[in-house]
């Protein structure tokens, strides 16, 4: 079985400057959609799970399923992570649970829906940071708070994210707390908000510079070159997606996502995971439609399931070889968590120091 610490991961990712996305799961079809595109293409993998996917799947289930997936494509390193945790208790449960990598969410207060001051988000991912090191688990912090600069609100999915009307400052990241951010809570990555927002209505037209911050991601990773970067709520939320989804009885309004070009951008300034949902979604329940549509008669859930995953993993190989990550899955020898853990002991990844080499 090949699990993978994210840190690992992306040091990997940033020796040979690709981005690796980010896909979150709630079922097995979703999981071996993943693996399917990831193994076509030689990728490795990160996949994760919400709050809220932990309380639908429960965390038995999504354990065994990861479990499964690393056991049937052994030769893909997979990094399983716990997606925007709340609270200690969130992130150690997961990690109990086979978890190799965890978010602390400390821009939100533990219900996740207040804004955090900067002093409490530091605490909370510190100390996660410091309990996660100890096993050789990856942490993952946020700075600045998920939401639209177009709207100026923060968007909730799976019952993650900000409510009401948000300032200009907590919807972008400061570059100097980012530098201050880091040296205190010893993150792997640093998920950053640039303008972006959970769920398939980001912007109402296609984002330009007014509502899609990338000077921030660059101004960040020119004061952090050694920092990994996020990118979060960075679905594409494909046209041909929209198209299919209203042209089989359904009713989404015109939208627009994060371009793929402006990911692709990203990457070339620091950013290494990039967290992919809506558009996973989008793929799939397309062919829900189309199948309940087409086939009336259709009774069998198989039927409806094959097509969706084969949507998926079609959707996942685009963005895998966009984002650079094809053919890296070969090139990375796994460690262990113990090994990681004694590294951190030892303070050979304190200051984002690479953890791996191509093999």
């Amino acid at each position: 079985m090949a699990k993978i610490t994210l840190r690992q991961l992306l040091d990997h990712a940033a020796e040979r400057d690709y981005g690796v996305p980010a896909f979150n799961i709630n079922n097995m079809e979703q999981g071996l959609a993943i693996m399917q595109a990831a193994k076509a293409c030689d990728a490795p993998v990160i996949i994760q799970a919400s709050r809220g996917a932990r309380a639908y799947a429960h965390d038995i289930m999504l354990s065994k399923m990861m479990d499964a997936l690393a056991e049937i494509y052994p030769d893909i390193p997979l990094c399983v992570h716990q997606d925007h945790g709340n609270n200690e208790a969130t992130c150690l449960t997961a990690i109990r649970h086979g978890f190799t990598s965890v978010m602390m969410d400390g821009s939100l207060l533990a219900d996740g829906k207040t804004p955090a001051s900067y002093d409490y988000n530091v605490e909370m991912t510190a100390s996660v940071a410091e309990m996660a090191h100890a096993v050789g688990a990856s942490v993952e912090g946020e700075l600045g708070v998920l939401g639209s600069l177009e709207s100026g609100h923060g968007e909730a999915e799976d019952g993650h994210g900000a409510e009401g009307a948000l300032s200009h400052d907590q919807l972008l990241t400061d570059p100097e707390q980012a530098v201050d951010f880091v040296m205190q809570t010893k993150v792997d990555a640093l998920a950053i908000a640039c303008g972006t927002s959970h769920g398939a209505y980001k912007f109402s037209r296609r984002p330009d510079g007014d509502i899609l911050a990338m000077h921030v991601i660059e101004a960040i990773h020119q004061k952090l070159p050694n920092t990994h970067l996020v990118m979060h709520g960075s679905s594409s939320v494909p046209q041909e997606l929209q198209d299919i989804i209203n042209s089989y009885g359904g009713e989404m309004p015109q939208t627009f996502g994060v371009p793929v070009e402006e990911i692709v951008r990203g990457i070339r300034h620091g950013v290494r995971k990039i967290n992919i949902d809506t558009d996973c979604r989008m793929a799939m329940a397309a062919q829900f439609r189309k199948v309940a549509v087409s086939n009336r008669a259709e009774f069998d859930p198989r039927k409806f399931l094959k097509p969706a995953m084969d949507a998926m993993r079609d959707l996942c190989r685009e963005r895998f070889e966009a984002f650079g990550c094809a053919g890296n899955a070969s090139r990375i020898k796994v460690m262990p968590l113990d090994e990681m853990a004694r590294r951190y002991a030892t303070g050979l990844l304190d200051t984002q120091v690479a953890a791996s080499r191509a093999a």
